[in-house]
């Protein structure tokens, strides 16, 4: 699970270029820009879920997701099995350093933070969609007494390893409810954001791994 999630997160930031717009998508896409934009933190409570029908596997993880976009920082963390507390790992960012902590490994892997639009980069992912897709308008779906509106994106490289993402738009609130993507191994991953709220500032510390708080991991300096 620890690999597919860096996967996923990976190939959501990872493709260079600008692509074709679809005309009744952009003014959809634009109003969900402004609002992200509008904040100077935000945080998001998430559910990852992956499924490949031909292995006949599906699981699911809960998460929390803290980004500060302006300043690439961010801070992911990835909860055990269908726990929403118990931390299985960490992904941190100050915009300089990055750090990925696994909890069952007592480790933590110290590497400089790549800002590049190829590197993976969780403070940009409620608006990947800006660069290196086509994107087209597909229609309405209500769901819990919710409307969202559709967009389907496909990567401009052919090369990448999934072929759609699948948004659902919270038509009122104009925020991301999910991203579907559709791998060519015929897995699927589904993110859901199950909460989502802009803060003023993050608390102090939230973009750096404090040792103290993890006694005996171990610190691997990659740099």
């Amino acid at each position: 699970m620890k690999k597919l999630l860096f996967y996923t997160l990976f190939l959501l930031t990872a493709i260079p270029a600008f692509a074709q717009k679809d005309a009744a998508a952009k003014p959809i896409l634009s109003a969900v820009s402004q609002k992200y934009r509008s904040y100077n933190v935000i945080k998001s409570d998430f559910t990852f879920t992956v499924e490949n029908p031909q292995a006949g596997m599906k699981e699911t993880r809960y998460g929390t997701l803290i980004t500060q976009s302006k300043a690439n920082k961010y801070k992911v963390d990835v909860y055990a099995g269908g726990s929403q507390s118990d931390v299985e790992q960490e992904i941190i960012s100050d915009g300089k350093s990055q750090w990925t902590y696994l909890k069952k490994d007592k480790e933590v892997q110290v590497t400089d933070a790549d800002n590049s639009d190829q590197s993976f980069n969780p403070a940009k992912i409620f608006t990947i969609y800006e660069r290196g897709y086509k994107y087209a308008y597909v229609g309405t779906q209500k769901a819990g007494g919710k409307l969202y509106q559709i967009i389907e994106l496909s990567p401009e490289n052919d090369k990448s390893q999934f072929f759609k993402i699948r948004l659902q738009i919270d038509k009122v609130k104009k925020q991301i409810y999910s991203a579907l993507i559709f791998d060519k191994s015929g897995a699927r991953y589904n993110y859901t954001l199950r909460s989502l709220s802009g803060l003023t500032n993050a608390p102090a510390g939230t973009f750096t791994f404090d040792t103290k708080a993890h006694p005996g991991v171990e610190v691997v300096n990659l740099k």
